[in-house]
Formats: C-alpha cells, sequence, structure tokens
C-alpha cells in the first residue's frame, strides 16, 4: 500500500468530504441574495424618488412614472439573470396588452377623486380596471392573443 502526501498551505486543515461543496453551495446562496437585495433596492429606490419628484412637480412626477421605468428594470433583470431570449421579449409584448387596461383609470381618476375623495376614486378606478382589463383580454382572444392563459 503505497501512502500519497498532500502538501498544505500553512494553515490548511484536512478537509472533509462534501466540505468544498457545502462552501461553493452557501457562497452561491449568499450571492443569489445579495442579487435579491439589490433588485428590492434599487426598484424602492425609484418608486420613492418618483413620488419625491411628484411632490415637488406634477408634470415630472408624472412623466417619469409614466415611463417603462419598471418594465425596463425588469427586462435588465431577465437579461442579466441568463433567462432564456422567449421569455424576455414575451414580458415585453404582454405588457404592451397589460398596459392598455389601465389607461382609463389615469383619465378616470381625477373626476372620481372629485367626486368619492381618494379612497373612492381609487377603489372605483380599481374595478374599472379589472372590467377593463376582461374585456380587452376578451378582444386579445380573438386576434390570438390568450392574456388569461
Amino acid at each position: 500500500m503505497r501512502m500519497v502526501l498532500q502538501l498544505q498551505a500553512f494553515g490548511d486543515r484536512p478537509r472533509l468530504p462534501g466540505e468544498r461543496a457545502q462552501q461553493t453551495f452557501i457562497r452561491h446562496k449568499v450571492l443569489a441574495m445579495g442579487w435579491l437585495i439589490f433588485k428590492y433596492a434599487t426598484t424602492a429606490f425609484l418608486v420613492v424618488v418618483i413620488s419625491e419628484v411628484a411632490k415637488r412637480s406634477d408634470r415630472l412626477g408624472s412623466f417619469i412614472a409614466a415611463l417603462p421605468t419598471i418594465t425596463v428594470l425588469t427586462l435588465l433583470w431577465l437579461y442579466f439573470e441568463k433567462q432564456p431570449d422567449e421569455k424576455i421579449t414575451n414580458h415585453a409584448y404582454y405588457t404592451f396588452w397589460y398596459v392598455i387596461p389601465t389607461l382609463p383609470m389615469f383619465f378616470l381618476f381625477p373626476w372620481l377623486f372629485g367626486k368619492f375623495g381618494f379612497w373612492g376614486a381609487l377603489g372605483v378606478s380599481v374595478l374599472v380596471t379589472v372590467g377593463c382589463f376582461v374585456v380587452v383580454a376578451l378582444l386579445a382572444r380573438m386576434f390570438g392573443v390568450d392574456l388569461l392563459g
């Protein structure tokens, strides 16, 4: 029987079987959690910036909010996370169809606000948006676009 002597760096200790794999697993989990925290922080930061700008300027805040910043961020996250091209393009495609039924809410809310106050206007606006979504989904289905499946 022949024994093999392994040289170790100063201060190294013998590794247990599977220990390196476990350390790699933990390192990947920590990196994944860091990435998730970064995504949450970046998205939250944008929402706070938009609301702070809206406090100072109605028009500029509305303009920034109307930009597809969250969609662009989502596309970036999907791309950086190496999602398939089809998933990335589908996200953009379906976002288009989901934006359409939200548009009446922005027209109705200011008028409803004067009649029902903030919470009433918000509630009715949400209900109108849900109704518009159902109508758009049914119309889109006639053109071969399935928004509900």
